[in-house]
């Protein structure tokens, strides 16, 4: 936060020492307005770069090992670990029951069970416990 803070603060200082160079060289007359726009739109292209690569390219070190034992003490199917899936996938119930090849009173019950073995009230709430549980 500190190191976010002490960038936009160089930036901004940078930016106004240019409008005050180049209004001094236009007052002068030495250099040209197209001259001093270049300059800026080039300091602001590098300056996009830059918190391009810093901020938005950030490793993410989301551990993907899925705990095979929590499945296995909850009893949670197969069949049933691919409606989690799907439901985190953000499928709802009709289109769950397309993409397995299911009818959609089988997929209801099916998260129904999850519901229970997960002990959530919501689908959404079923998905969040899977994450916090690393099932999903």
């Amino acid at each position: 936060m500190k190191k976010t803070i002490l960038v936009f603060t160089l930036l901004i200082v940078a930016l106004y020492t240019i409008f005050r160079i180049s209004k001094y060289a236009l007052f002068v007359g030495n250099t040209s307005i197209e001259l001093m726009i270049a300059i800026i739109a080039i300091v602001f292209f590098i300056v996009g770069i830059y918190i391009n690569k810093k901020s938005l390219h950030k490793p993410q070190h989301i551990s993907k090992e899925i705990n095979h034992q929590k499945i296995k003490e909850l009893e949670i199917t197969s069949r049933e670990y691919e409606v989690l899936q799907a439901i985190s996938a953000g499928l709802s119930n009709k289109e769950i029951a397309e993409k397995l090849f299911l009818s959609e009173s089988t997929i209801k019950t099916h998260v129904s069970n999850l519901l229970v073995k997960l002990n959530a009230k919501r689908r959404t709430q079923a998905v969040q416990i899977a994450k916090t549980n690393k099932i999903l």
